[in-house]
């Protein structure tokens, strides 16, 4: 049993989690001691079905609640930046909640389908809230869940609108122009412009603008540039090296959604198409296991791979009934084969020197679908299909095992449907695809809220060895929808107001050969969180995490204590990691690495200035044992980095709203290593043990 692994886990590491224990309680202490002064005289009872994360004048509570539904390696394998720039766009433009749609509400990630369709209920039933006060009377929405709204809505009288005309959008809509830089403050070894070096300077920066008329109109470009890069010059004759453009209508008559230029598609549960976000084990049980409903985002963030270009438009054909299309053109960068196919399409945007410009835009990609759904009473349906196409054949090297069921080709088409339920206690969804690869793939989900305190959900998932699609982003336990079968059982439980206890376990069987892998391999995979909320200012918490998975076992373990007022925030945490790797010898042992780090976040705020600190100390093996830590940074970013080794990270945050029209933030962050006078390898190694950079973002907007 897995209770029993867990204490297995705690006797053998019982000293070193004790000591830090103590050194936790020693930083920790005088702030608690303080916290509970403060608190003495107006203590308060939270009867809530989820605890209060920490808000920080640095950083929104919803972000605070994208880490607490979060794994760490969550940050390697899913799109949270972009999911955060949703977010922090909607915290500043909030919406009428008396006229949000289903879709408008399932875009935060800490309501359920059953949560959505009560709170339409509502405002179907009572004709409009007047207040937000009202969310009060729906029972299953969280004293919690009502503050994080705040944040996303606000309640007005329902007016019937028409699109406005062209002159009030002109008139009335409000512009956003933003600029950033970062500023290293070391040099790379490919720094050095020459033949060996980058074409660029080292430093990197960017420009926003957009222009939006209330949830009608938005429009906007985006210009990028990373480290390393030419700008004004070579391919980059215009400036930067990636633009993003786009422009969207919404609620124009039938018409629910019409994007121009770059945006990005989540269709189903996202077995054939989704360059969006995903949700990962954790998160998925804040959402009840909801499936996404055909979703259209304009793709205003940095990321030069995740989006399609061209045009995309959702018309409502009657009640509850949806229908999309999409096309879409775009150059990609590969590496090609001898004879003269796509060997690899590469992702990572990055074009500093004349080999990796050698490989920029070499192909194009054309891209042609749609999608249909229906929802009456509860149950829903739809269907996804695309067709695609490459200017030239995918030729992957197939005799690689975990290649052996690439795609081959330069044309290929998938197609799926999604059904599900959706009633006060249940949730069933689900998503079943096939292509011209001849294989299948399905992923279906069941959940049952057996009171206000207690959900249990189920997730089954079977995706052939055979199966593929380009543009699939899905659950799973791989890095791809392709050869996993698994089954995972997860449940949220409150036992008292005060206290929020969540788990899964998570069992995944791979029949054929994965990387660096000869034969059928599994995983298996479990967490427990637990958090304690004693009181509006005071939130204790930890998480232990075990994994094994192809003969290696994770083993993480996170305990921490939130501190929070309204004019200061402070957060102490303490993060363990061990890995342990089997020997592929018989007769020789395995390797075992384990890493700790302690952490401390610090702010406050003092009228149009915001601070926020953080300083960690860690101390791991090598890199299989690394820690992550989130640190509050930029907006429309996710500080969130890896540490190993041996050192120090610290790093202060300055934000100032000068007006109402002017915002300016500045980072400046450092990393000390004590174990190393040589940072990273190859053109990116720095000549030095410090890796100090600042970051400065200005905001204008009228």
């Amino acid at each position: 049993p897995i209770y029993i692994r867990f204490g297995e886990i705690f006797l053998a590491h019982g000293y070193f989690i004790i000591s830090f224990l103590l050194k936790l309680f020693l930083i920790g202490s005088s702030q608690i001691f303080y916290a509970s002064l403060c608190c003495a005289q107006s203590s308060s009872v939270v009867n809530d079905s989820l605890p209060v994360s920490s808000a920080s004048p640095a950083s929104q509570p919803w972000q605070q609640l994208l880490l607490e539904l979060s794994e760490t390696e969550d940050f390697e394998t899913t799109l949270w930046e972009d999911y955060e720039e949703d977010l922090e766009e909607l915290a500043q433009h909030p919406m009428n909640l008396n006229v949000a749609t289903r879709e408008e509400l399932e875009q935060l990630p800490f309501l359920t389908a059953s949560q959505v369709e009560d709170i339409q209920a509502y405002v179907y039933r009572y004709g409009g809230m007047k207040s937000m006060a009202e969310l009060a009377l729906i029972p299953s929405i969280s004293w919690y869940q009502r503050q994080l709204m705040d944040y996303f809505f606000y309640v007005a009288d329902v007016t019937r609108q028409d699109f406005p005309g062209i002159k009030t959008i002109v008139r009335y809509g409000k512009h956003e122009l933003m600029g950033m830089l970062k500023v290293p403050f070391y040099e790379r070894k490919g720094d050095v412009m020459g033949a060996d070096g980058y074409l660029g300077y080292k430093y990197k920066h960017g420009v926003r603008y957009q222009f939006r008329y209330g949830d009608y109109v938005k429009m906007g470009v985006v210009g990028a540039q990373d480290a390393g890069e030419p700008f004004g010059s070579g391919k980059n004759s215009l400036g930067y090296d990636f633009y993003s453009f786009y422009i969207q209508l919404k609620k124009l008559g039938r018409w629910k959604n019409i994007t121009l230029g770059r945006y990005r598609l989540h269709e189903g549960l996202g077995l054939i198409l989704n360059n969006d976000f995903s949700f990962g084990k954790l998160s998925i049980l804040s959402s009840f296991g909801r499936s996404m409903p055909s979703t259209i985002r304009v793709h205003s963030s940095r990321s030069s791979a995740n989006y399609l270009q061209g045009a995309a438009a959702t018309c409502s054909l009657m009640k509850g009934l949806d229908i999309t299309g999409f096309v879409s053109y775009r150059k990609i960068d590969a590496t090609l084969s001898s004879n003269g196919g796509i060997k690899t399409i590469l992702k990572t945007g990055l074009h500093r020197t004349s080999s990796e410009i050698a490989k920029q835009d070499v192909a194009s990609n054309t891209l042609v679908g749609g999608n249909i759904n229906y929802h009456h009473a509860g149950w829903h349906a739809g269907a996804t299909a695309f067709y695609t196409s490459f200017s030239l054949p995918l030729t992957p090297n197939t005799s690689q095992l975990y290649k052996r069921f690439s795609p081959v080709g330069d044309q290929f088409w998938n197609a799926s449907i999604d059904y599900g339920y959706i009633s006060h206690r249940w949730n069933i969804a689900g998503e079943t695809a096939t292509g011209d690869c001849g294989a299948i793939a399905t992923l279906n989900t069941i959940s049952y809220q057996f009171t206000d305190h207690f959900l249990l959900m189920a997730l089954q998932r079977f995706y052939s060895a055979r199966y593929y699609s380009l543009f699939s982003n899905s659950f799973s336990e791989g890095s791809a929808v392709q050869d996993e079968n698994g089954a995972y059982l997860g449940f949220t439980w409150t036992p008292a107001s005060r206290w929020n206890i969540t788990a899964y376990s998570d069992f995944a069987y791979f029949v054929w050969p994965k990387y660096q892998t000869r034969e059928s391999t599994h995983s298996w995979d479990n967490l427990v969180s637990i958090i304690f909320q004693a009181s509006r200012s005071l939130a204790l918490g930890g998480r232990i995490r075990y994994k094994d998975k192809a003969g290696t076992t994770t083993e993480r373990l996170r305990l921490y204590a939130n501190l929070k007022n309204a004019k200061w925030f402070a957060k102490t945490s303490v993060e363990f990691s061990e890995n342990k790797q089997a020997s592929l010898m018989e007769n020789e042992k395995g390797t075992i690495s384990r890493g700790y780090m302690l952490n401390e976040n610090l702010g406050t705020s003092w009228r149009w200035l915001r601070l926020s600190g953080s300083f960690g100390y860690f101390h791991t093996q090598d890199y299989s044992s690394r820690i992550y830590v989130y640190e509050p940074g930029l907006l429309y970013q996710m500080s969130f980095g890896s540490f190993y080794g041996e050192g120090i990270r610290y790093a202060l945050v300055a934000r100032s709203e000068i007006n109402e029209h002017l915002l300016v933030i500045a980072k400046l962050g450092t990393t000390d290593y004590f174990d190393r006078n040589r940072i990273s390898s190859g053109k990116q190694e720095i000549a030095g043990s410090r890796q100090m950079d600042l970051e400065i973002q200005v905001k204008w907007k009228w």
